[in-house]
This record gives structure tokens, C-alpha cells and sequence, in this order.
């Protein structure tokens, strides 16, 4: 007769809670199946970028009216001509890199084939940053979507303010549930209000070129309550805004360009071929990007669209309401506006739920980071990346208040080091390569690379002052943490791995010795027993340390009527009660003349339930902690599930619970 199956315990409840939230676990097979057409990657990957369409024109003028006055309507299109002049290079160099690197990585997998691995940890600090910032930016800069739209349709009522935070908060927990689920069920949900948002623009700008035309553009109220105060300058350039402002402005619109490396960090996400899909829709993500913030830019040169202090109504809400008009028609396209604005918004906040785990992998394979980064989750996603992105970006909403103009101030930094060692990194492969279009390419990357790094600069030095510093602070700070991090890893490997020839001989050990530490005479020191006899050692002793010395007297007791026992008992005096001290002592002498092998067996009752630990204490892990310097002792914890004993015990005796 075959023996009988062993019952299997059932699931943790905590595993049947994640199976219930998160759907059935994804099996590895289906990594591959796990992939993004060019249209989805689009959606999914290219929403942080063009959802910048929704604050980078505004956090321009934001710097400009204060100082330019009228005139900062007129300087903000040289300035986003600047800033699509960056657009332009940085597009092209990582078209270079996501044709040349193929698998996910980006900056950090470029700067480190051709800079070095700890170059490219200044890479991997800058987009884990940008990656964290991003999230608390969207999500805030969409949640001050809505609440514009109920300032401007409820003709400025207010009383969703005091929910800005509570309603941010949420919408990033929700975007960590849905990208737990597993990518492709990400990109469903996240790919159709990129879509939407692209028309909500394009129809904006269509019939605001029409209107613009016929000469029907209203202005703005530039004195309203709560706008930006307007500055005392002329209209010309040199009485509006000194160089300094100009270049405040512009580092303040660099942020329209956060997002644009997402898709050579999710380069794996694609269908193959990997690298031209991805080509082709950075492509395209680069020109939507340029025409909608050019068309936002526009917009506001003719509405005077003005920032305000609160951030509310945005300067995008106010140009869809004069454009729109107060009819019926006006007010259902700003309201389809705001909504896809506030879509947009919150699922740009998904790009680094798609790139920060990515990274973070390739960062902890690397041995730069905890390899827990490195593990697939139960939908295959990696959750870990997921959660700490999760945690950090909610961190950076609390300290900020959800306030994106200060949020802004440690945005373009990490965005623009990235684009720095990407585009180094791609002109130091094409020096060493000899392939067709060699010197454009290296013309093109390096030119990309100086204008990335001159940003970095201006951005530091502009905005050091308000909060600029702090990632000034961090970026070295976390450079050398990866470093030591690695340098761990490394000199535990360089131990570990130094394994010497195995023999086959005779072992060196002369007597080999098996103890079993009993705290009481239960079924988990039985277990031990058993185990022990099995080891076939040359002696078998089980030992109590005497911490309580009525409870040892009653245990020797029994342990001498109980029939079976055919190992006796020994009491071991512990007078100061340090039993992990008193078990090392004994150990030690036990194998003081090297030639005696001891393992140590300690029993350790394990509950399935929360309340049995809470109510237990496990010492096994802790006593091999303390032995595991002691060169011939070996520790061996035995676990015995007290939880499914009691139910197999109530099952027997057909009640709720045993007698007394």
C-alpha cells in the first residue's frame, strides 16, 4: 500500500489577503507574455512626460511675473524655445541609447559599460531621486487640477482645499495597488487617460489658434485676488528680468522635461524588436511633448494667464476657460480639460512605479543595492521597489504639504543628471567604437551632455536656496551609501566564496557528540530526540539549564516516570541565568581539544497564529548566533508547529478545545 500523503498546512492568512487584493500569483513562464505594444508603451510609459504639459509653463511664469511683470508673457517663449532646443538634443541621444542598449537600464546601464560602476552610481542616485520626486509632483499637480476646476465652475468656491493632501495621499496608495497587480494590468488602466489628455490639449489648441486668429483671445485678470503680485518692470527685456531670473525661469521649465528617459529604462517592457519599438515611440513622446508645451507657452503669451499663490486656479485651467468661454459648450471642455488633466497627472505619477523598480534591480544585481530589490513578486512585479518608492514619495508629500511649487525645487536636478551621464556615457562608446556615423553621433551626445550638466549647474545654483540644497546634499550622500553597500557585498563574497577542495577522507574528528537543549518534556523535545538518535552521533545527552530550580526538580521527575526515555536527563546549574553565556561555556569546553565534533539540537515550538507569538518567545536563532564563532559546534533548530497540534488535537477529541 503506497503510504499516505502528509496534509499540508493551509496558506498564512496574510498570504490569503495578498492572493484576495492582488489576484492569483503569476507564474514565471509568463514574464515573457508580460509585454507593451508600441501604443500601450506610449500610455504607460510616456505619461509622466507629456503630463509636464500641465505645470511646466506655469512654474516658468511662476519666477517671471514677480520680477517681469506684463513683460514676463513675452520672455516666457524664448524660454520654452530654450527649453525645446534641450528637448531636441536629449531626444537624440537617447535614441542613441535605447538603439545601443536594449535591455531596461538607461543612463545607469550606459554609465556604467562605458564610465565605470561606481560612476554610474551617480546615475542610479539621480534617477532614483527624480523617480521618488515625480510621484509627490504628479499626484499633487493633479489633485490642484481638480480642485481649479471646482474653483472655476463653482465661480471660486473653496471647500475641497482642506483635502488636497488626504486626496494626493490616496490616489498614490492607489497607484501602488494597481502596479502590485502586475504590469499588464497597469498599463490597461494607465494607458487611456494619456490619450485623453492628448486630445483634451490638441482641442484646446485648436480652438484657441482659431479663436487666436480672428482676433477673439480675452485676457486674464492679472490683478485678481490671490495672483501673483505683478512686478514693477518695463516691457523690454533688460528692464522686465535680469539673466539671473531668465535662468531661474528656465530651470524652473526644465521640469517639462522630467520623463523623458522612462522609456529607456522600461526598454525591457517592449515587444521585440526591443530597441526600435522603443525608438519609435520616444520619437513620437518627444514630438507631442514639444508641440503641447510650445502650445501652452503660446497660450498663455496671448491669455496672460497668470500663476497663482495658492496654485489654484493653474495657469492650463485658466487658459481652457478663455478659450472654452461660460456657455454650456465652454464649461463641459474645461471640465473635460481639467478631468484629463488630472488623469494625466496621476497616472504620470505611474512612469516611476514602471522605472524605479527596473532600476533598482539592475542597481542591487549590480551589488549596490539590497538584493531583495532584485525578487519578482507575487505578480511578478518587483514589490519591493513598489513599496519603497511607495513609502519615500509619501514622505516628500507630507514634509511639502502637497505644495508642488517647493516640490519643484528638488525636481530637475536628478532629471538633468541623468541626461548628463547618459549622454557622456554614449559619446565615451562611440570614441571606443568604430561604426558608421561615429563623429555625428559623438557630436550629438556630447553636445547633449554639456547642455544636461550647464542645467545641473544653473538649477543648483538658482534654486539652492529653496530646497535645491537638500538634493545637493543627498546626491553625495547617496553615492557613497550605494559604494559601501557594494563594498560589503564584495568582502562577504570574497569570504564566502573561498572555498577549499573538498576530500573525500576520512573526517578529521575523532568523537562526534549530539546535545538537546529541553525546556520542558513536550512533543518538541520528543522530535529532537528522535532526530538526534537518527544522526547516529557517538553520544546522545539531553541537557536543561537550571534558571528555575522547582521547575527543573518537576521536570526531572517526570522525565524519569515517563516510560521511553532512554536518554537521561542531565541538570546543568545556571546560578546568573545567562543561559545563551552558559550554553557558549559548555560548548567550548565540550570541543576544546579540536578533535570533537558537537551539534547542538534546541527545539523551537513555532505558532501559525498571531496571538501564540505574541505570547512565545523563539531563542533558537538567537543561540545560534551565539555559537556560530565556535569552530567544530554546529546548531540545529528543530521548529514543531504548536498551532497545528492544538487543531489536530481539538479535530481528535471533537470539541473546541482540549480538557483542562
Amino acid at each position: 500500500m503506497a503510504d499516505a500523503e502528509v496534509p499540508l498546512p493551509p496558506d498564512r492568512l496574510r498570504y490569503r489577503v495578498k492572493r484576495a487584493l492582488l489576484g492569483p500569483p503569476l507564474v514565471t513562464e509568463r514574464l515573457a507574455q508580460e509585454k507593451l505594444s508600441n501604443p500601450m508603451a506610449l500610455g504607460v510609459l510616456a505619461s509622466d512626460c507629456i503630463s509636464s504639459t500641465a505645470y511646466g509653463s506655469e512654474e516658468m511664469l511662476r519666477i517671471l511675473v514677480p520680477v517681469a511683470g506684463i513683460a514676463a508673457f513675452t520672455l516666457l517663449l524664448p524660454v520654452t524655445g530654450a527649453i525645446l532646443l534641450v528637448l531636441l538634443l536629449v531626444t537624440l541621444a537617447y535614441r542613441d541609447v535605447v538603439s545601443v542598449y536594449t535591455r531596461a537600464g538607461g543612463s545607469y546601464v550606459v554609465a556604467r559599460e562605458n564610465l565605470g560602476p561606481r560612476v554610474a552610481q551617480i546615475a542610479a542616485v539621480a534617477l532614483l531621486v527624480d523617480y521618488t520626486v515625480t510621484v509627490a509632483v504628479q499626484t499633487a499637480a493633479g489633485t490642484d487640477a481638480l480642485i481649479s476646476l471646482a474653483h472655476l465652475v463653482g465661480h471660486g468656491y473653496h471647500g475641497i482645499d482642506h483635502l488636497k493632501l488626504p486626496i494626493t495621499i490616496g490616489v498614490v496608495v492607489l497607484l501602488m495597488y494597481g502596479n502590485l497587480r502586475g504590469i499588464r494590468e497597469a498599463g490597461r488602466a494607465f494607458a487611456l487617460p494619456a490619450y485623453l489628455f492628448m486630445a483634451a490639449v490638441g482641442l484646446l489648441l485648436t480652438i484657441g489658434l482659431v479663436r487666436g486668429l480672428g482676433g477673439g483671445l480675452p485676457h486674464a485678470d492679472t490683478a485678481a485676488p490671490g495672483a501673483v503680485p505683478l512686478g514693477t518692470g518695463g516691457h523690454g527685456w533688460l528692464y522686465g528680468a535680469s539673466l539671473f531670473i531668465v535662468l531661474r525661469a528656465f530651470a524652473n521649465g526644465g521640469s517639462s522635461l522630467t520623463g523623458l528617459e522612462a522609456i529607456s529604462n522600461g526598454v525591457s517592457a517592449f515587444r521585440h524588436p526591443q530597441g526600435r519599438n522603443a525608438r519609435r515611440t520616444l520619437t513620437v513622446m518627444s514630438l507631442i511633448l514639444g508641440i503641447m508645451v510650445f502650445g501652452v507657452s503660446a497660450l498663455a503669451h496671448f491669455t496672460h494667464a497668470i500663476p497663482y499663490q495658492e496654485g489654484n486656479p493653474t495657469v492650463l485651467a485658466q487658459e481652457a476657460h478663455l478659450v472654452f468661454g461660460d456657455g454650456q459648450a465652454g464649461t463641459a471642455g474645461l471640465v473635460f480639460v481639467q478631468l484629463a488633466t488630472a488623469l494625466i497627472l496621476y497616472t504620470g505619477a505611474n512612469t516611476p512605479f514602471t522605472g524605479f523598480p527596473f532600476l533598482a534591480s539592475f542597481v542591487a544585481e549590480d551589488r549596490f543595492l539590497p538584493r531583495q530589490l532584485t525578487r519578482r513578486g507575487h505578480r511578478l512585479a518587483f514589490s519591493n521597489g513598489i513599496i519603497c518608492l511607495t513609502v519615500v514619495s509619501l514622505g516628500l508629500l507630507l514634509l511639502a504639504g502637497g505644495n508642488v511649487d517647493k516640490l519643484v525645487a528638488l525636481y530637475a536636478i536628478g532629471v538633468f543628471t541623468g541626461f548628463t551621464m547618459a549622454a557622456a556615457g554614449m559619446t565615451a562608446h562611440h570614441v571606443r567604437s568604430s561604426g558608421p556615423g561615429r563623429r555625428a553621433k559623438i557630436a550629438v551626445n556630447l553636445a547633449a551632455a554639456v547642455v544636461s550638466a550647464l542645467v545641473v549647474l544653473i538649477f543648483a545654483i538658482t534654486k539652492f536656496t529653496e530646497g535645491a540644497w537638500l538634493v545637493v546634499v543627498v546626491f553625495p550622500v547617496g553615492v557613497w551609501a550605494l559604494i559601501r553597500i557594494n563594498r560589503h557585498y564584495r568582502t562577504e563574497a570574497a569570504v564566502l566564496e573561498n572555498v577549499p577542495a573538498f576530500t573525500t577522507g576520512r573526517p578529521h574528528w575523532r568523537r562526534h557528540l549530539v546535545y538537546v537543549l529541553v525546556d520542558s518534556l513536550d512533543l518538541a523535545a520528543v522530535k529532537a530526540l528522535r532526530y538526534a538518535q537518527e544522526l547516529r552521533p557517538d553520544e546522545v545527552r539531553a541537557l536543561h539549564f537550571v534558571i528555575d530550580e522547582a521547575r527543573a526538580r518537576r521536570l526531572a521527575a517526570r522525565w524519569e516516570a515517563t516510560p521511553g526515555t532512554n536518554v537521561p536527563l542531565e541538570l546543568i546549574d545556571c546560578p546568573d541565568r545567562r543561559l545563551r553565556r552558559a550554553v557558549l561555556e559548555l560548548a567550548a569546553r565540550t570541543t576544546a581539544d579540536g578533535s570533537t565534533a558537537l551539534t547542538l539540537l534546541v527545539p523551537q515550538r513555532t505558532y501559525s497564529t498571531p496571538l501564540g507569538r505574541l505570547l512565545h518567545r523563539g531563542t533558537g536563532e538567537q543561540m545560534a548566533r551565539t555559537l556560530e564563532q565556535l569552530p567544530n559546534v554546529a546548531v540545529t533548530v528543530l521548529p514543531f508547529d504548536v498551532s497545528r497540534a492544538v487543531e489536530r488535537l481539538r479535530g481528535a477529541l471533537g470539541t473546541e478545545r482540549p480538557g483542562p
